[in-house]
């Protein structure tokens, strides 16, 4: 195993002081930090008086800086990863470069920090023995309706990120698929001055928010379905889908049998299931 040693750093999620004494140590004897936004991680060093060179590291340019990373480490150097806020590569930069340092046989050490996800777990009291982590929700169509379909179906606690402008459609939506009774909590702005945590059934969190102009980053934790959750034989993955309705239009099965061999399959409704296979097959009727 080579000399250089890839530090991923976690960073407050909002309260300065919840930076650990770690994590300072390790980003004043780094040679260098790779920051998600410069700008923000420039302004937490100065405020700790530290000098270290930053270099920008963000979805866009992560395959061209881990070339770079590589080469430094190889050359024996001490780098570190940071996000925004939080943890690296939850939701956020990091995770092909630190899978390219450990191929490469370099050391990657965790300093771990503040994360937006325990928080809120700790703050929602639902079960949090197990819990998917959902990340963000992609925003329509069919990848949209997998989504929800897995969120309807997880037995265990689910903890998603939100933008602030699209709270009150998710929370729509979920209560749009028969999950308007399970238990959430809406969490606002973790560890800032305007910090909300608001908790109670997606129903009524959706009349709450109906309408309210939202400010700030969102955690939203659900109730899971419960260990007696059953449902279909896989969950609605995109691709796994997509994949299904090529084979079965290749048989030469028609769109409507094609849906209803999907709606038995995964977790889709009727109307889901014929939507895939518009989508993605082609009609034998």
């Amino acid at each position: 195993m080579s000399e250089g040693t890839l530090f991923i750093v976690g960073t407050p999620i909002g309260n300065l002081d919840d930076l650990t004494a770690r994590a300072v140590e390790t980003l004043g004897t780094v040679d260098a930090c790779y920051a998600e936004d410069t700008r923000r991680t420039g302004r937490l060093l100065s405020r700790l008086g530290i000098s270290v060179p930053l270099r920008s590291l963000h979805e866009h340019n992560e395959r061209r800086r881990a070339e770079e990373i590589l080469a430094r480490l190889a050359a024996g150097e001490k780098l570190a990863i940071a996000s925004d806020a939080g943890t690296p590569t939850l939701s956020d930069p990091g995770r092909k470069v630190v899978a390219e340092a450990w191929a490469a046989g370099h050391r990657v050490v965790p300093i771990p920090g503040a994360s937006a996800v325990p928080a809120a777990l700790s703050a929602a009291g639902l079960p949090a023995d197990r819990f998917w982590f959902a990340g963000f929700p992609p925003r329509k169509g069919g990848d949209r309706r997998a989504w929800l379909g897995r969120v309807r179906r997880m037995p265990d606690t689910i903890v998603a990120f939100e933008a602030p402008g699209r709270l009150a459609g998710l929370l729509a939506d979920l209560a749009a698929i028969g999950l308007g009774e399970r238990t959430a909590a809406v969490c606002r702005e973790l560890t800032k001055l305007h910090e909300t945590i608001r908790r109670g059934t997606i129903a009524e969190l959706a009349t709450v928010y109906e309408g309210e102009t939202v400010k700030g980053e969102v955690t939203l934790v659900v109730s899971g379905a419960g260990e007696d959750a059953s449902g279909p034989d896989e969950d609605a993955d995109p691709e796994r889908v997509r994949a299904v309705v090529a084979q079965l239009a290749d048989e030469g099965l028609s769109r409507r049998a094609i849906a209803a061999r999907l709606e038995e399959r995964f977790d889709l409704t009727r109307n889901e299931a014929y939507e895939w296979s518009l989508e993605g097959g082609r009609s034998h009727e």
